[in-house]
């Protein structure tokens, strides 16, 4: 049986599109040691993961600032108001990677409808996407605060797919972490994963291969596109 063609990539926000390394120089300032940004990125996928599995919801925001301060409290330290609110203002104004604009021009030129799937929560306008300069790119925008439920619950990329009234085979969910792609695999869209510094594939039995892998976005682009 062949496959459908593809008609829509969906695109992962935080770290795929937008670079969160401009959120170390706090935790530069914080912990004296920027690599606490990956530990407490990681424990924000964890705990939230384990909010949606416990059947329970707290928007990503307020995860992110309670994870900061989990995090410190680890260490034997406490962060203040003024320390979350930076985390928070960091986060809203994360400018996107290089190759972000390049690679989305090549899709819509193409024809590809755009969208975005994030586990944070809206924001007013602007939006970082806004701010980002990308945000004219795409057709709608998605947060996992419609059905409660945070990546990779197989829930968020059906009600992607129902929204824009596609099957989910015809869209391609691309993300530079593999737990969102393996989460977007079962859900029946295919994958296409960015390997960003500090990402890789878990090479184990039964963990789904991306459809698509490359070392950048514009890479992966020109593989979705030649499979197109």
């Amino acid at each position: 049986m062949s496959e459908p063609p593809i008609s829509i990539v969906i695109c992962d926000v935080n770290e795929t599109l937008l670079d969160i390394t401009t959120l170390e120089p706090l935790f530069e300032r914080l912990f004296d040691d920027p690599s606490v940004l990956r530990e407490c990125f990681a424990q924000l996928i964890l705990y939230s993961q384990a909010m949606t599995l416990s059947g329970l919801y707290t928007p990503f925001d307020k995860l992110a600032s309670g994870t900061l301060s989990m995090v410190a409290a680890t260490r034997g330290m406490k962060v203040s108001q003024a320390d979350t609110a930076e985390l928070g203002e960091r986060i809203a104004n994360m400018p996107a990677h290089d190759d972000v604009i390049p690679a989305l021009t090549k899709l819509r030129d193409a024809g590809i409808r755009l969208v975005t799937l994030t586990n944070s929560a809206s924001m007013p306008p602007p939006s970082p996407l806004e701010k980002a300069g990308i945000g004219g790119f795409f057709e709608r925008n998605f947060s996992v605060e419609v059905v409660r439920k945070f990546k990779p619950a197989l829930e968020t990329y059906r009600f992607v797919a129902e929204e824009m009234g596609a099957e989910p085979g015809e869209m391609v969910l691309v993300a530079c972490h593999l737990w969102d792609t393996i989460g977007a695999q079962a859900a029946g869209c295919r994958g296409g994963f960015v390997a960003r510094p500090g990402n890789a594939i878990l090479p184990a039995e039964n963990v789904p291969v991306p459809d698509f892998c490359a070392p950048d976005l514009g890479t992966l682009v020109d593989q979705i596109l030649q499979r197109r």
